[in-house]
């Protein structure tokens, strides 16, 4: 066969990351080392992959389909991989948590510190135990999705689970999940904005007159979502929900915001709440996985999140 798995990823890593030498960087190769390995594909394919009449390479039709298909090979050997260390140890390699922008990532960390500090202290203080210990070695891979991103990442294999998913789950069986809260959202204005005087409720057609602030869907195969904002309304697109109260904070724009984001900004009168016509202004979170994923580390996160104490840490004011 001369397809190999090595050349594969050195395609789709030079895809996402937009050149040859950025994919040499995120490989840890040296950029001759990547160069290499596609014209070793060309050959060997008997076909060109890339296209460098140009002044950056591109992919050709035939290395189109090759980085679609290519990516199926890649996803089916990566879950035979998994499949085959839990099936011998339980514990899974890496455990990849994806969690939705409505939920400060640092609020996470405490649960993070209890999974590690639980084996280890296991390790030291149960000698029965250390076999278990040792086959465990867990990597832990968080990552932050907005909107839809957090079920596409689910879909799509890029987490094993997901955190503050809100909207419905995608269509068919195979996914777990249980509420971890409603979150009350607050529409907000800097205390200077033109908004921040005007009679409540406020309607659709004075909104539509400002900017919002909003932070881009991070979905790569799902139909992307938005939340609260209006056809033709101007938008300052940021990329995380820090980003975007402080934007709101200084006047660039106004919107919605997660109640346990805002509380501080508005105690200390930095933001004002205003009530507007006809929004909803909650929206449900919840805890999602992949129902024949039955690894340890997820089981363990699975049951943390479950208890009252731990959701009421994730979803603390900062």
């Amino acid at each position: 066969m001369k397809l190999t798995l090595d050349a594969l990823n050195v395609l789709d890593a030079i895809d996402q990351s937009g050149s040859f030498a950025a994919a040499a960087e995120n490989l840890y190769r040296v950029p001759s080392a990547i160069s290499y390995t596609m014209q070793k594909l060309e050959q060997d394919l008997g076909t060109p992959i890339f296209d460098r009449s140009g002044h950056r390479a591109v992919l050709t039709p035939a290395g189109k389909t090759l980085l679609k298909e290519g990516r199926r090979l890649l996803l089916a050997a990566h879950e035979l991989e998994d499949q085959v260390k839990r099936i011998a140890t339980g514990w899974e390699t890496e455990l990849r948590i994806a969690m939705d922008a409505l939920i400060p990532a640092n609020n996470l960390l405490s649960l993070v510190a209890e999974f590690y500090d639980e084996h280890t202290l296991a390790k030291t203080n149960d000698p029965a135990a250390q076999s278990v210990v040792q086959n465990n070695g867990t990597q832990l891979r968080l990552q932050q999705e907005v909107l839809g991103g957090t079920w596409d990442a689910l879909v799509s294999n890029r987490a094993d689970l997901v955190i503050g998913a809100t909207g419905d789950a995608p269509a068919g069986a195979g996914y777990s999940h249980f509420s971890l809260s409603e979150c009350t959202m607050v529409f907000v204005v800097s205390p200077g904005h033109p908004l921040a005087t005007a009679e409540e409720p406020i309607g659709s057609a004075d909104i539509l007159k400002y900017r919002a602030v909003a932070i881009a869907d991070s979905s790569r195969h799902l139909p992307p979502r938005s939340s609260g904002l209006l056809t033709g309304q101007e938008v300052l697109t940021v990329p995380d929900m820090a980003s975007k109260l402080e934007a709101h904070i200084q006047g660039l724009g106004i919107g919605y915001l997660p109640l346990y984001w805002a509380q501080a900004a508005i105690d200390a009168r930095q933001l004002v709440v205003k009530s507007v016509e006809a929004t909803p202004n909650r929206a449900i979170q919840q805890i999602a996985w992949r129902s024949d994923n039955q690894g340890k580390a997820l089981k363990w996160f699975v049951e943390k999140l479950r208890q009252p104490t731990v959701q009421k840490r994730l979803l603390s004011c900062h």
